[in-house]
């Protein structure tokens, strides 16, 4: 057996000697890793699942419309004709350019009636959301005002029950539609409270045939090169020209909020587990006290070892091993505590944002890490504390 395998099987020797006294101590190490392992893992799992859920949508674009409080916003709004303008004016510098609608809009079909979110679409697909039934418009259906729609899985449910709703014909306000298309659910209740589970999607021609008027706003892609500033400066001076120059435009960089969105969770995770990160400090000093107490105690032991040759060096490795093992065996308790807490919590995050992996290897290198590290921090001085007695005071004592 070599030296460390004698001192690892002494130290555990010298825990389980006092064992109601090592419990005690490891119980601070199991409340703080337990709780830094559950909120790691439940808020990276959350993160992960809004992250992925949000990702679905693919490029979010630039996000353009009137100010709702300058002083004439009715002057300001942007027409149907004014894509056309901006499409010709711009070329290459977009990659798409669309208007936006968004309506509540009442369905009929048979004796059924719904009022449901309808929003606009075109041709330009950037997103990966998975259709469950048909196909997307194209640009056939644009061009000819074709009136087709797209409904989520939830809605044709409701309107069609059990039937296909595929070539199903709805009553949309004043017109007739054929359902092309059903979207697969998207998971999450946060979504789902957000209005994302049932709506349904028109081409942003017939949606223009429908609600006749100004649009809501303008989607806009920029070509790869081309600014978010650049792009939204020259949109915008074109719309002065078509409205005047007193007209007020606000624009909204929908990736750069996605990814203020996925900083403020990362912010949040990071701070739970610091707080966490307290208990284990004080976990951590609860070990240093009972090894000093443990010095104390095998004083006359410390003066034997080193009258029969123990160096320095061993007596330290040995309390700081004792220290270390103290913080592993309390540290592995709290982390299958907590791993069972984040499994426990998984479903409900996951009815909430969507599916949600938890990140296995990271939780496990966080315990092993922060245990490793506390026994090593706060067994530090009570081992070199036990390798300095003068080995003659010692057996005195």
């Amino acid at each position: 057996m070599s030296r460390l395998s004698a001192y690892v099987l002494e130290a555990f020797e010298a825990i389980w000697r006092n064992r109601t006294r090592s419990i005690l101590t490891m119980l601070g190490m199991i409340i703080g890793t337990s709780s830094i392992i559950a909120v790691l893992g439940i808020s990276k799992a959350a993160s992960g699942g809004i992250t992925g859920t949000l990702a679905t949508f693919g490029d979010p674009g630039i996000s353009l419309s009137a100010d709702p409080d300058q002083d004439d916003p009715q002057n300001a709004a942007i027409q149907y004709r004014d894509v056309r303008i901006i499409r010709e004016a711009l070329g290459d510098k977009l990659r798409d350019i669309e208007p936006n609608y968004q309506r509540q809009i009442t369905l009929r079909y048979g004796n059924t009636k719904y009022t449901s979110l309808a929003v606009s679409d075109s041709d330009f697909h950037p997103d990966s959301i998975k259709l469950l039934a048909g196909r997307r418009f194209d640009t056939a259906d644009l061009d000819s005002g074709a009136q087709v729609c797209n409904l989520t899985e939830p809605l044709a449910q409701r309107m069609f029950g059990r039937a296909s709703a595929l070539g199903q014909v709805l009553r949309v306000g004043g017109s007739r539609c054929t359902v092309v298309g059903v979207w697969a659910e998207i998971k999450g209740g946060l979504f789902a409270s957000a209005g994302a589970s049932e709506f349904f999607v028109l081409p942003y021609t017939l949606f223009h045939d429908i609600a006749p008027g100004a649009t809501d706003g303008l989607d806009l892609y920029a070509a790869k090169g081309i600014s978010v500033s650049e792009i939204s400066d020259d949109v915008i001076a074109i719309l002065h020209h078509l409205h005047g120059p007193g007209a007020k435009y606000v624009t909204q960089d929908n990736t750069a909020a996605l990814q203020s969105f996925n900083t403020v969770l990362s912010v949040l995770a990071n701070g739970l587990t610091a707080i966490g990160g307290v208990a284990l400090v004080v976990a951590g000093i609860g070990i240093m006290n009972i090894m000093l107490v443990s010095v104390a105690e095998r004083t006359r032991e410390i003066g034997l070892r080193k009258s029969i040759g123990a160096r320095n060096g061993d007596i330290a490795l040995q309390f700081l091993l004792e220290a270390v093992l103290l913080s592993l065996l309390g540290g592995g308790i709290g982390t299958v505590i907590g791993f069972l807490g984040a499994l426990a919590a998984y479903n409900s995050v996951a009815a909430l944002v969507g599916p949600a992996p938890i990140p296995y290897l990271l939780i496990i290198s966080v315990a092993v890490g922060f245990s490793t590290l506390i026994g090593t921090v706060f067994g530090t001085y009570p081992a070199v504390r036990a390798s300095r007695l003068d080995p003659i005071a010692a057996l005195r004592s």
